[in-house]
C-alpha cells in the first residue's frame, strides 16, 4: 500500500442504526475522506472495516454482532463504534480480536484507531495541510494541547465561562497529535490545559486504543506514553493534585524535563480561601521538599497575583515568606485586574493601583535574589540545551528549565556552525538574574 493520493487507503464502512447514528457516521466518513482515505461501502479488499452499530434493541445488538463477525470473517480488521461500542465487554467476549471500540459520538477515538492501525495519507503535491497541521510556534516545538475548559471556579478567573467545563481529548488522539508533531520535526512538546492535572478526570479515566493497546486517559499514564517520542517533554499548568507525586519518578529517570510549571498565585492561605484556591501553603512546602529530594534536577515555575481585594500587607509579607522558603526556580507575577464577570470584583477591601505596583515590584526583587543565587549554583555545570536562534555573534539556546518565551535563556557567545533546533552539551560560565551564560563542550 502507498500513502499517496493515487492509492490512498481503502476503509470499509458499515452504518447500523437510527439517524443519530447515521449523522455520527456522517462525520466520521468526513473526516476520513478530507484526510484522504478512499470508502467503500464492503468488506472486500478494505485494508480495515468500521462499523457503526445500534444497541437499541436486542435484535439490533444481534444486526450488529452480526456484522462484526461478518467484517472479521471477511477481512479480519474490524473497528467497533457506536451504541453498541457502549457495550465494549458485550463486544470484547463475543470478539476479542477487534481491533478498538469507541461509544457513540466518538469521533475524535474513531480517528485515533483508524490512524493507530491506518496513518493518514498526505501527498505534498495535493494536501494543502501538513499532517502535523498549521503551526504558529517555530518548527522546533510545538503546543500539545490535551483538554478544554476547566472545572475550577476560582474567583478572579472566567476561564469556565468562556470555554466551559473540563473536556479532555481521548489520549489516543493526543498521542498521535504527537507522534506527527515529532515526525515533522518538533523536538519539543509543551502539554498544555487549563488544568493539566485534571487531564482525563471528566472522561473517568477511561481506557483509550492507540497501537493496539489500552492507554488510560490520565496525565501519568500520557506522560510515560510520551517518553517514547524522541522529543523534550515539557508540563505545563499542572495543579497540586496528589497524582501529580507519581510524575517525579518520571523526572528522576529522564524520561521527561524535570520541570513543572505549578500556578499556586498566593502564600496567604486567607486570601488563597478568597480566590477559591487550595490553602494548604504548608503542605505545598513540603511536597516541594519532598520532590527536590527525590528529583535535585526538578525546575519548578508558578506564577501569582499581588494587590488581590482584601490583601493586606500581612498578607503580603506572608508571600514573600512563601517564596523565601519555596525558592522556585521560575516565576510569573500580576497585580490584580478586574475582569468582567470574575467573583473577585464583588470582594470587598480593593487594593489601590499604586499599592499593587508598590508590592509586584518588592516581590519581583525578592524573586530576582532568589532567581540569581540559583542560576549562579550552575557555573561550572554542563547542561545539554536546544537552540532556539543562531545568530551572527551568539547561539540562543534553552535548557530543560526553561520554557520558551516566558522563562530564561542560555546565551552562547560566537559564531558556531548549528542548526535551529539542535541539542547541544555546553558548560556554563556565568549567570546573571535570569538568564546563563555558556561554551559548547568539546568531548
Amino acid at each position: 500500500m502507498q500513502n499517496s493520493s493515487s492509492n490512498p487507503p481503502n476503509i470499509g464502512f458499515v452504518s447500523l442504526g437510527c439517524p443519530k447514528a447515521t449523522v455520527d457516521s456522517e462525520r466520521i466518513l468526513t473526516r476520513l475522506r478530507a484526510e484522504g482515505y478512499a470508502i467503500q461501502p464492503t468488506d472486500d479488499g478494505a485494508d480495515l472495516v468500521i462499523i457503526n452499530t445500534c444497541a437499541f434493541i436486542d435484535a439490533a445488538v444481534d444486526e450488529s454482532l452480526s456484522a462484526i463477525g461478518d467484517a472479521l470473517a471477511e477481512n479480519g480488521r474490524v473497528i467497533v463504534t457506536g451504541c453498541l461500542g457502549a457495550r465494549a465487554e458485550l463486544v470484547r467476549q463475543t470478539y476479542p480480536e477487534v481491533l478498538a471500540i469507541t461509544g457513540p459520538q466518538a469521533l475524535a477515538e474513531v480517528m485515533a484507531a483508524v490512524h493507530a492501525q491506518l496513518p493518514a495519507p498526505h501527498d505534498p503535491f495535493t494536501s494543502l495541510v501538513p499532517p502535523q497541521g498549521v503551526k504558529l510556534t517555530p518548527r522546533h516545538y510545538a503546543y500539545l494541547k490535551i483538554s478544554e475548559g476547566c472545572d475550577h471556579r476560582c474567583s478572579f478567573c472566567i476561564i469556565p465561562s468562556l470555554r466551559g467545563d473540563l473536556v479532555s481529548r481521548g489520549i489516543g488522539e493526543v498521542l498521535d497529535e504527537a507522534q506527527r508533531l515529532v515526525e515533522s520535526g518538533v523536538r519539543e512538546l509543551l502539554v498544555i490545559a487549563q488544568d493539566t492535572s485534571a487531564y482525563g478526570v471528566d472522561l473517568r479515566y477511561r481506557n483509550d486504543i492507540w497501537k493496539g493497546r489500552a492507554i488510560r486517559t490520565h496525565l501519568t499514564n500520557l506522560a510515560r506514553a510520551l517518553t517514547a517520542l524522541p522529543a523534550w517533554i515539557r508540563l505545563h499548568y499542572v495543579y497540586p493534585y496528589p497524582h501529580v507525586d507519581e510524575l517525579i519518578p518520571l523526572m528522576a529517570e529522564g524520561l521527561i524535563l524535570p520541570y513543572l510549571d505549578m500556578p499556586l498565585q498566593h502564600g496567604s492561605e486567607r486570601v488563597l480561601r478568597a480566590m477559591r484556591r487550595p490553602a494548604a501553603t504548608e503542605r505545598v512546602l513540603e511536597r516541594l521538599e519532598r520532590w527536590r529530594s527525590q528529583c535535585p534536577e526538578l525546575a519548578l515555575r508558578s506564577t501569582f497575583i499581588v494587590g488581590f481585594p482584601g490583601e493586606t500587607e500581612a498578607d503580603f509579607e506572608q508571600l514573600l515568606e512563601f517564596l523565601r522558603a519555596a525558592r522556585l526556580d521560575r516565576v510569573g507575577c500580576f497585580p490584580y485586574s478586574p475582569v468582567a464577570g470574575a467573583a473577585a470584583n464583588d470582594l470587598p477591601d480593593p487594593v489601590h493601583e499604586s499599592v499593587k505596583l508598590e508590592r509586584l515590584e518588592r516581590f519581583m526583587a525578592v524573586q530576582a535574589q532568589i532567581s540569581h543565587e540559583k542560576l549562579a549554583s550552575r557555573i561550572g555545570t554542563r547542561l545539554t540545551v536546544l537552540v532556539d536562534a543562531v545568530e551572527e555573534d551568539a547561539i540562543i539556546a534553552r535548557s530543560y528549565a526553561d520554557a520558551p518565551e516566558i522563562d530564561g535563556e542560555v546565551m552562547i557567545p560566537g559564531a558556531w556552525e548549528i542548526n535551529v533546533g539542535d541539542f547541544i552539551e555546553v558548560e556554563v560560565t556565568d549567570a546573571g538574574d535570569h538568564d546563563l551564560w555558556a561554551q559548547p563542550v568539546d568531548d
